[in-house]
């Protein structure tokens, strides 16, 4: 054996050299397709010419939540208007009030508005936000559905913080003859597309789409993938983010009780998704106890950073293809029961945003809730609300088991047309590749 073993090892000296040097160009190679893959990681959106999806990493705190993107699947957005080519020109413009407010503040919480069309609802939320203990430290983005000039109007006078506004410029109400507005063809209500020659897909109670009822969920979804990925103001803002309504009146301590809510939330409830400005129930002012409040994620004044929302956008078949029309039914009934575990937001026991409406017009009013009459807020602001009212050192409540929507409920349709859910799925793609026009 040792005989053996030594004409093998002399046979093969004399190439001895040529194995370095492999050995040598080994190396070499595996640095380089090693250095290429970690610059593709880096790069946000790139799409390998491969078959399986590719995973893009977004730099944020937590490097294993990745954009998935399906390389199988092709956008299409809709051919766009005269009007809808100016508007999203419009979305380029950069902020305004940089000269009344140059700079904002190291760890501001940028605040998104996103609105339709009642502009008396608007001018008492933008009343509201111009009394908010350090709104000037930040940046509000108010995001349209359409175009409507009252409403364009009130947020140009805007003058308490930078401000700046975009435009879905995919909204069915830029279309008036051609999808996603309504298209010469169309079904109706509840045709029958063989008996009426028409085109489109029902949803599961029979209905056939709805341009009006759609738009909530397609500008809340374009908003979304606009204010992460597609802003040079927020594309690399790595903190959190704070998005209302045109019906939230926002209570002047909200801004300093979010940001307390914001430091606390990794400290008190690392397990907690988000912080909210209000509970879930939306006919609740609160408990007013002396502890912090986890429940499930509410939809008014609701806040979380890049983390939260990478994974809220890899569950984007999800959100487009479940036929319900409104958006946070969606998120409650299928993408938060995707997660896994509890998606738990964390808030005050106190609300600093309160939900209004037209009076009357609400079951179970009562002295603490807010409605608009003839454009007047009925509603007094307390002393409680003009300062930050939580304590740092209140321990956490947890609820755990809460009513509403969840996991099983199928949604209440509307949603079923298969333009509407692909049109959805586009906007998740629309900032990391190329895509075509119908």
């Amino acid at each position: 054996m040792a005989f053996s073993r030594r004409n093998r090892l002399k046979d093969g000296s004399s190439s001895g050299p040529k194995r370095a040097l492999l050995l040598v160009l080994v190396s070499v190679c595996a640095v380089l397709v090693l250095t290429f893959l970690l610059k593709q990681r880096i790069k946000v959106g790139s799409i390998p010419s491969s078959s399986s999806p590719s995973y893009t990493s977004v730099g944020i705190e937590d490097d294993s939540i990745l954009v998935q993107l399906d390389p199988s699947f092709k956008p299409e957005l809709p051919k766009q208007n005269d009007l809808s080519l100016s508007l999203e020109e419009r979305n380029r413009l950069p902020p305004r009030n940089t000269d009344l407010f140059p700079s904002l503040a190291k760890d501001h919480i940028k605040i998104v508005l996103y609105v339709h069309n009642r502009p008396k609802y608007l001018d008492i939320v933008v009343k509201s936000l111009s009394q908010v203990d350090g709104i000037g430290e930040t940046l509000l983005i108010v995001s349209h559905d359409g175009y409507f000039p009252e409403m364009d109007k009130i947020v140009q006078g805007i003058r308490f913080c930078q401000v700046k506004q975009i435009y879905a410029p995919y909204s069915p109400h830029l279309f008036a003859d051609s999808f996603p507005g309504v298209s010469p063809g169309d079904c109706k209500d509840k045709d029958n597309p063989l008996e009426k020659n028409c085109r489109g897909n029902t949803d599961q109670y029979g209905n056939h789409r709805s341009p009006r009822i759609v738009s909530l969920k397609h500008h809340w979804w374009w908003m979304m993938n606009t204010v992460w990925d597609g802003l040079p103001e927020t594309h690399n803002f790595n903190g959190h983010i704070l998005f209302i309504e045109e019906d939230h009146f926002i209570l002047p301590n909200a801004y300093r009780n979010l940001q307390l809510l914001v430091d606390l939330k990794p400290k008190k409830c690392p397990e907690c998704y988000a912080a909210n400005l209000a509970p879930s129930d939306v006919k609740s002012r609160g408990e007013g106890w002396a502890s912090l409040i986890a429940e499930r994620m509410g939809n008014i004044g609701y806040t979380f950073n890049r983390t939260v929302w990478r994974k809220i956008h890899a569950k984007a078949k999800e959100f487009c293809n479940f036929d319900e029309y409104n958006w946070d039914i969606t998120m409650w009934s299928t993408v938060y029961p995707s997660f896994g575990t509890p998606v738990y937001t964390l808030r005050g026991s106190r609300s600093s945003a309160v939900h209004f409406g037209k009076c009357g017009l609400h079951q179970g009013q009562d002295a603490a809730s807010a409605c608009v009459d003839d454009g007047e807020l009925k509603f007094q602001v307390e002393e409680a609300d003009q300062v930050s009212n939580i304590n740092p050192d209140w321990s956490v409540h947890f609820f755990q088991r809460q009513s509403g929507y969840q996991a099983g409920f199928k949604g209440w349709g509307g949603w079923g047309d298969e333009r509407d859910r692909r049109l959805c799925l586009s906007f998740a793609y629309i900032y990391h590749q190329h895509h075509s026009h119908q």
